[in-house]
């Protein structure tokens, strides 16, 4: 270990949207903590963000919700439609009746919005909050978690939280896969809403399903912005080409689309574009005293809009297996680690896994064609408002690896 090793209680690596939750989650137990982000400075990119309400009881919990709210929108309707007729197949009120099965609201938020209420969160509570660390590796050493950065100064604490995204450079301590491509891209996009905007899907979540493609749309920042997602299959990124040069793919894509799904594409940044990529589901996220959280974990594809939100629920396990049993009345029992990270991998792991195969399998309900699209929409369209079985699993309050309700009860001191 360098002798210029920092002590800390906590480590967590990453400053995303996992990271921040995770680190926020553990400093309102009492832990002393510090995350580490690789950028110079903190920021996300990117466009919307459907918050379902198993992440805004999350929130709640911590007294964000609110903030959420202010720059957030909460839509009326999640709507369905055909992308080829612009029929419509299926809707979801997520008024009164939804918010109170589900114990919080649905919202939809700018991805940079959200990372900024997480992000103030933290350091209200007193995170120590680090830019420019290159973590290389972690080990365990003498009972505790070392990680090892690129500027050769270690930190060292009971415990490493690796939030470290699809692309984690600690998951290969647990696993030795790679990331799966979906042969599927995204262009997002948001632009202000004016007069000329069309007025009728400004209050909903609008989703068109196509024939290997679809399109998002939804209100953004109290309806002051547009928000823009189209996904497609992509003949260039099958042959593994990331990035691509001009819109004829995502034209061709949408070709036989209804003009309303057609005239968004102006709306699309189309400069880059998002490669689609999840993982296969692994059991075991542990290694000695660093444990996986997020997408270094769990990385899913979008179709169920729960990637955020299962960071989310993420963190809030990590707070409820550790309240209690590392962080007492007592005092700190940094033994205890070992249990609580196990505990929370065994709590957390069926549940992801079960979103990680079931967005994979919305998806291609997504996409399908002929036949298959002809059964999908009688299956869509005998579906009822409010019918709530296909989402209780998901968004419900109780269930399998969903995190309590409530939070546990705060420590009435949080060292400084």
């Amino acid at each position: 270990m360098s002798e210029h090793a920092k002590a800390t209680d906590v480590l967590v690596i990453g400053g995303g949207m996992a990271g921040l939750a995770g680190a926020l989650a553990l400093r309102e137990n009492g832990a002393n903590v510090t995350l580490v982000e690789r950028a110079p400075e903190f920021g996300e990119v990117g466009a919307g963000l459907q918050m379902a309400p198993n992440a805004s009881r999350v929130l709640r919990r911590w007294g964000l919700l609110e903030k959420a709210l202010e720059i957030g929108v909460q839509p009326k309707h999640l709507v369905f439609r055909d992308a080829v007729t612009g029929e419509e197949l299926t809707r979801q009120t997520l008024g009164d009746e939804f918010e109170e099965r589900y114990g919080a609201p649905y919202v939809v938020i700018h991805r940079s919005d959200l990372h900024r209420v997480l992000l103030e969160g933290c350091e209200a509570a007193g995170v120590k909050l680090v830019n420019d660390v290159m973590v290389e590796s972690v080990e365990t050493v003498n009972g505790r978690g070392v990680a090892h950065t690129a500027a050769g100064v270690d930190y060292a604490a009971d415990v490493v939280i690796g939030a470290d995204g699809l692309k984690s450079t600690l998951r290969p301590l647990v696993a030795s896969d790679e990331p799966v491509p979906s042969a599927y891209v995204a262009y997002r996009g948001t632009v202000p809403i004016t007069e000329n905007t069309p007025k009728a899907d400004l209050e909903d979540v609008i989703v068109y399903l196509g024939p290997n493609c679809h399109l998002v749309q939804y209100p953004l920042r109290k309806g002051e912005l547009l928000n823009t997602v189209a996904v497609f299959k992509s003949p260039s990124f099958e042959r593994g080409e990331e990035q691509y040069g001009g819109v004829d793919e995502l034209e061709a894509a949408y070709k036989d689309c209804v003009p309303e799904v057609q005239a968004a594409l102006k709306n699309l940044a189309t400069g880059i574009r998002w490669p689609m990529y999840d993982r296969d589901p692994i059991e075991n996220w542990v290694a000695g005293r660093m444990v996986l959280m997020g997408d270094a974990a769990h990385p899913m594809l979008q179709y169920l809009a729960q990637g955020a939100c299962q960071a989310l629920e993420d963190a809030a396990a990590l707070q409820d297996v550790s309240n209690g049993t590392v962080f007492t009345a007592e005092g700190v029992n940094p033994a205890a680690w070992d249990d609580a990270i196990r505990e929370f991998n065994s709590r957390r792991a069926g549940r992801t896994a079960r979103v990680q195969r079931t967005a994979r399998v919305w998806g291609e309900s997504w996409h399908v064609s002929g036949l298959a699209r002809t059964l999908r929409n009688l299956l869509f369209k005998s579906r009822k408002d409010n019918d709530f079985q296909y989402n209780d699993w998901l968004y419900g309050q109780t269930g399998e690896g969903i995190p309590a309700a409530e939070s546990p009860a705060r420590r009435a001191h949080i060292p400084a």
